[in-house]
C-alpha cells in the first residue's frame, strides 16, 4: 500500500481530476493515465464490471500510478469489505441519506479502532501478506483509505447537519442525476430547484471545512472548482463526446476550405 496521493492534494486543497469507468478495460485505465488523470472511479453501481474485473481494474490503476476509488453497487458492507479486500484506495458510497448510513460507511471501511472492518490473511490489499506484517497494514490503511459519501436524495438535504458531523468521512459527493429524479426533475439538475439545492449544498460542505465532490464535464468544470469541489471526475462518453465534437468541428471546418 502507497500513500493517498488524493488525500494529499486535497489537504493541500488542491483539486483531483478523475475518470470514470463503467465497463471492465484496464487498457482504458492506463489510457486516463497518460491523459494525465489522478484517480479512477470504478463504478459497479451501474455499468458491466464484476468482482473479478474490479480486480484487474485496480491492478491497472496501480501499475499506471493512478488512484483506484470505487462505487460498489450499494452501501451494504459486505460490498465494501470485498472492494477494499481488492485493493481499493477508498468507496464512493452511494445513497448515504443518514448520519447513521454515514457511520456506517466508515465502519466499513476501517478496521478496529476506527471501525469494523473485516480482517482476513493473506488479502491483495495487504501484498497477500508478503508485502508488510498486519499490525503496519491496519495502521496504514485507516491512515489512507478514502471514505466518500454521496448524498443524492432529497432526504439526505435534510439530514446533512448531522451528516456532516460524521468523523472519518473525507469527500462528501452530490449526485446531481438520483437528487434532480429524487426533486422532481428527473435528469434535469439545472432546474431551479435542483441547482440552488447544490449550491445551498456545496456551500454547507465548505462552511464545515470538507471536501466536496462533484461530477463535471469540460463545461461546467471551472465552476465547481470555483464552488469548492476538489473530488471531481468526468465520465467516458463526456469526454469522448467534447473530443469528437471538436474533431468534427475540425472537418466541417477544413471542408469550407475546400476550393469549389
Amino acid at each position: 500500500m502507497t500513500p493517498n496521493q488524493m488525500k494529499i492534494k486535497f489537504a493541500a486543497q488542491e483539486p483531483a481530476f478523475g475518470l470514470s469507468i463503467m465497463f471492465p478495460s484496464p487498457q482504458m485505465v492506463e489510457m486516463a493515465a497518460g491523459l494525465g488523470f489522478d484517480w479512477v472511479l470504478i463504478d459497479c453501481e451501474h455499468g458491466s464490471i464484476s468482482l473479478e474485473s474490479v480486480e484487474h481494474l485496480i491492478m491497472a490503476a496501480q501499475a499506471a500510478g493512478l488512484t483506484a476509488i470505487v462505487r460498489p453497487p450499494s452501501k451494504a458492507p459486505r460490498e465494501i469489505h470485498q472492494v477494499m479486500d481488492l485493493g481499493a484506495m477508498g468507496v464512493q458510497v452511494p445513497h448515504v441519506i443518514t448520519a447513521d448510513d454515514a457511520r456506517g460507511a466508515v465502519a466499513a471501511v476501517k478496521y478496529h479502532p476506527q471501525g469494523t472492518r473485516t480482517m482476513a490473511a493473506g488479502i491483495r490489499a495487504q501484498g497477500y501478506g508478503l508485502a508488510m506484517n498486519s499490525d503496519d497494514y491496519i495502521e496504514m490503511a485507516n491512515r489512507e483509505t478514502l471514505v466518500c459519501v454521496q448524498i443524492e436524495d432529497a432526504e439526505a438535504l435534510e439530514n446533512l447537519d448531522e451528516i456532516l458531523k460524521i468523523e472519518g468521512i473525507d469527500v462528501f459527493f452530490i449526485g446531481p442525476s438520483d437528487l434532480s429524479q429524487s426533486m422532481g426533475y428527473p435528469g434535469n439538475h439545472k432546474a431551479e430547484p435542483v441547482a440552488k439545492a447544490i449550491d445551498e449544498t456545496l456551500a454547507k460542505i465548505v462552511a464545515a471545512g470538507h471536501t466536496p465532490g462533484m461530477p463535471a464535464s469540460t463545461d461546467a468544470v471551472q465552476s465547481v472548482i470555483g464552488k469548492g469541489v476538489r473530488y471531481i471526475y468526468t465520465h467516458i462518453p463526456k469526454l469522448l463526446t467534447t473530443a469528437a465534437g471538436s474533431y468534427f468541428d475540425a472537418v466541417r471546418g477544413s471542408s469550407d476550405e475546400q476550393p469549389r
